[in-house]
């Protein structure tokens, strides 16, 4: 068979061919996977992009901590670089810092983990999230999402091949989820909830009670929980409490961390998984088919961010409590309805009243008054009616884009 010509377009590739006794034929496939092709674009992404266009713009939509990363931490990692200590470690990572997790956990949020067998030092909480998934999930398999939601949830269960099932929750109850709820939306092929608290984007925080309600529906029903627990340094009026606290709830409980927003480590990438040993060494053949390991200079940043970076976390904390209070009481005063937030550095208030929808609120505080925020709808059906702020910012770009705010909600009251 003589190849006559090869046209390839970006979905599909079209080979005519030649053959002797046939003539010409088409064949035509498709190189893309199908699951891929079902995940939208990132909502947000197009907001970042528009705002990066405009100039003077003060942007509360970055998901991230306005501090450096600390300067002890940058050191070390500066030190281990001096040294040479550039090669490939364990695919669990390194045993020092898997040590210094498991210490930590167990000092600061009462759940043991051991560093030998029950830890996993990962890039990134996301990519912790991705491995859990596609070791838990099969075909079919249901994962409940309480919504409003981190973007990534769904798309990950889906590349996992399961299937997303949101669970709305509402401003009446400050964004918790809710026993009940829960209870409905649980069918036979549900096999796990992905659990964030505190929550990206309404920062609602679920105390040890309401915890242990959900548990016994976990338990019931014979469940697996994802824990994200990215933002567990960040809670303002209760002390952080793990599901996998709960009782009975350990062994059911896989837990997604890092040190991106406690630490303000955003751009080392470096996360990790605690959950029991079954879980975790039939993870390491994902994790180390995938990524081998974690970067070693990033694990050795780590190490010294667990010795002795609680101070930075605690310093981090008081700034971020006096700006909550500050954008919180500001969204109020100006007619945009906000709870106050139990963790993580995120408003979400109602822009119902305006008239406007979520994207239509962002982009014309966008273009009229400079001032960038996440439209609610993107975080799920739940969101709109919201706006995502971060108080992530000074507070000189948070005064300055309050006023800009009231100004902007100013003007839309005065036409109506």
């Amino acid at each position: 068979m003589k190849l006559e010509s090869n046209l390839i377009n970006t979905e599909k590739r079209t080979i005519i061919s030649e053959n002797e006794d046939t003539g010409k034929r088409n064949k035509t496939r498709c190189f893309l996977s199908s699951r891929v092709k079902q995940i939208k674009p990132s909502g947000i992404r197009r907001f970042f992009d528009m705002a990066s266009r405009v100039e003077g713009v003060i942007s509360l939509g970055v998901g991230e901590p306005d501090f450096v990363t600390p300067w002890s931490i940058r050191d070390a990692a500066i030190g281990f670089l001096q040294k040479g200590n550039t090669s490939y470690t364990e695919a669990a990572g390194l045993l020092e810092l898997r040590k210094e997790i498991s210490c930590y956990m167990k000092s600061h949020f009462q759940v043991e983990y051991s560093p030998d067998s029950e830890i996993i030092v990962t890039v990134g909480g996301s990519q912790a999230l991705d491995i859990s998934l596609r070791t838990i999930l099969n075909s079919g398999d249901e994962v409940i999402i309480i919504e409003p939601s981190y973007l990534a949830y769904a798309p990950l269960v889906t590349l996992a091949g399961g299937l997303p099932v949101s669970l709305e929750t509402t401003r009446g109850t400050n964004f918790k989820l809710q026993p009940e709820h829960l209870k409905q939306a649980i069918n036979t092929n549900t096999k796990a909830l992905i659990l964030c608290s505190p929550n990206n984007p309404t920062g609602s925080y679920l105390n040890q009670d309401e915890l242990e309600e959900i548990s016994k529906i976990i338990i019931e029903h014979d469940l697996l929980v994802i824990s994200d627990e990215i933002y567990a340094e960040l809670t303002y009026d209760e002390p952080f409490c793990s599901i996998a606290s709960i009782s009975q709830m350990r062994e059911r409980t896989i837990i997604i961390s890092g040190f991106s927003k406690g630490f303000a480590m955003t751009g080392w990438r470096l996360g990790f998984i605690c959950s029991p040993d079954h879980f975790c060494q039939t993870m390491l053949k994902v994790h180390h088919n995938t990524m081998i390991c974690a970067p070693s200079i990033t694990q050795y940043a780590a190490i010294e961010a667990l010795k002795n970076g609680q101070q930075y976390v605690e310093e981090m904390k008081t700034s971020y409590r006096k700006r909550r209070a500050y954008v919180v009481d500001s969204l109020n005063e100006m007619g945009l309805e906000c709870h106050l937030p139990g963790g993580a550095f995120y408003v979400f208030p109602s822009i119902r009243n305006t008239g406007l929808t979520s994207e239509q609120f962002a982009e014309n505080l966008l273009i009229q008054e400079k001032v960038a925020v996440v439209p609610g709808n993107v975080f799920g059906e739940g969101g709109e009616g919201h706006i995502r702020c971060s108080y992530a910012s000074s507070m000189e770009a948070l005064r300055e884009a309050m006023k800009r705010m009231k100004q902007f909600v100013g003007n839309l009251q005065s036409v109506k």
